[in-house]
């Protein structure tokens, strides 16, 4: 059994899918807070599903990109059944995840997008950096950034780790922290080699969204 807080068809808010029909999993319970969360309902609300009703779900929806996620979605073991059970049946499979936990069981196929958590999160001393370590080329290293100092924090790990070297690069500022234009300035500046995202869904529709 597997606890779900909510499956539900959108497109794709973040990362380089951004914009492409997307059947989002969100499972329950984070181990992690994050002091600008936007997901804190996913914490504890939800329901037991086996894996079964889950994918018979995702394919109610008739769509073949589907992303894994939380809350933290690696707190519960079958995380990685539900993904090679998807694997299987031929869809694409995006896990996010919040970056203190190790990717190291998640199937190789499943396009890993790994938060690394900026100072401004109030979590950044629990990144677990043996992740970079098992990053794929078609995997994501997400930053979400709340002022100048987490964008230079980030800029020297991107530096430090050669991120760029084994992943994509994601600079999001927080909604309505940050303003894009001054991180589209700073990344120009320092010629970063990083993609300038923003949450596209809370454009669309509102920061208080759910289920979009």
């Amino acid at each position: 059994m597997i606890k779900i807080n909510e499956i539900y068809l959108s497109v794709q808010g973040e990362s380089s899918h951004t914009g492409l029909p997307c059947v989002f999993v969100r499972l329950t319970g984070c181990n992690l807070r994050c002091v600008w969360c936007d997901t804190a309902y996913a914490f504890h609300e939800g329901k037991n599903m086996n894996i079964d009703d889950v994918l018979g779900e995702v394919k109610d929806f008739g769509v073949k990109l589907v992303e894994i996620t939380g809350g933290e979605p690696l707190m519960q073991d079958d995380v990685y059944p539900l993904m090679d059970r998807l694997i299987e049946k031929k869809y694409k499979v995006m896990l996010e995840t919040g970056g203190s936990l190790s990717l190291e069981k998640v199937p190789r196929d499943v396009v890993k997008i790994l938060d690394i958590k900026c100072p401004g999160s109030g979590e950044h001393e629990k990144n677990n950096l043996d992740n970079l370590k098992l990053l794929a080329p078609h995997d994501e290293v997400k930053f979400v950034i709340l002022n100048r100092e987490d964008y230079e924090w980030s800029r020297e790990f991107v530096m430090k780790y050669k991120i760029n070297e084994s992943a994509h690069i994601l600079f999001s500022p927080v909604f309505e922290k940050l303003d894009l234009k001054d991180m589209v300035k700073w990344v120009l500046e320092d010629r970063l080699p990083v993609r300038l995202q923003t949450q596209l869904h809370k454009v669309i529709w509102s920061k208080d969204a759910i289920g979009v």
